[in-house]
């Protein structure tokens, strides 16, 4: 690990974090949740949200994706989506889905809110996010896709829209 520049769980979990949170709403996939975890470890998130349904630690699925990632990345399970919502509104943090809707922006095409950080929702991998949770965000991002099919997998999808905003972060801070 040294040779590499890793970091140990423990100088992560206290490390400064980038003031993003990932918001799981009812997923059914486990293995799905453990590999957002380590994207969020792998980006130094500020921690991810599980909601409804979705699996959450300790479990045997997550744990076999995100390699530990679990361990490393704050989290917490809300029962509902109004729940969540409230924490982050706490938080002062702007809501945002990753959606495609009639108001839903394209992903290179966003412009970052001012605000002291994102909370971004993934919905269920077959109905997507709720019509409620639409509703409650200040903004909606696609991924542009350009073949046939027009869905990416949900740990897909937050590996590219994470990215894109971690790396205007990086960006934005020099």
């Amino acid at each position: 690990m040294d040779e590499l520049g890793r970091k140990t769980a423990a100088e992560v979990k206290g490390a400064s974090k980038i003031p993003v949170i990932v918001v799981l709403e009812n997923i059914r996939s486990a293995y799905n949740v453990g590999s957002v975890f380590r994207t969020a470890d792998a980006f130094l998130l500020e921690g991810v949200y599980l909601v409804g349904y979705t699996a959450f630690p300790p479990h045997k699925e997550i744990h076999k994706t995100a390699l530990g990632a679990e361990e490393s990345v704050s989290w917490k399970h809300f029962k509902t989506m109004a729940e969540a919502i409230e924490a982050i509104h706490q938080l002062g943090y702007t809501l945002m889905a990753a959606e495609q809707t009639d108001r839903s922006v394209a992903l290179h095409q966003w412009e970052e809110p001012v605000g002291p950080g994102l909370a971004l929702v993934l919905g269920n991998e077959v109905t997507g996010v709720e019509l409620e949770t639409l509703k409650a965000c200040e903004q909606v991002l696609e991924i542009p896709q350009l073949g046939m099919k027009h869905s990416l997998n949900i740990a897909t999808a937050a590996g590219v829209m994470l990215w894109e905003i971690v790396r205007r972060k990086i960006i934005s801070n020099g």
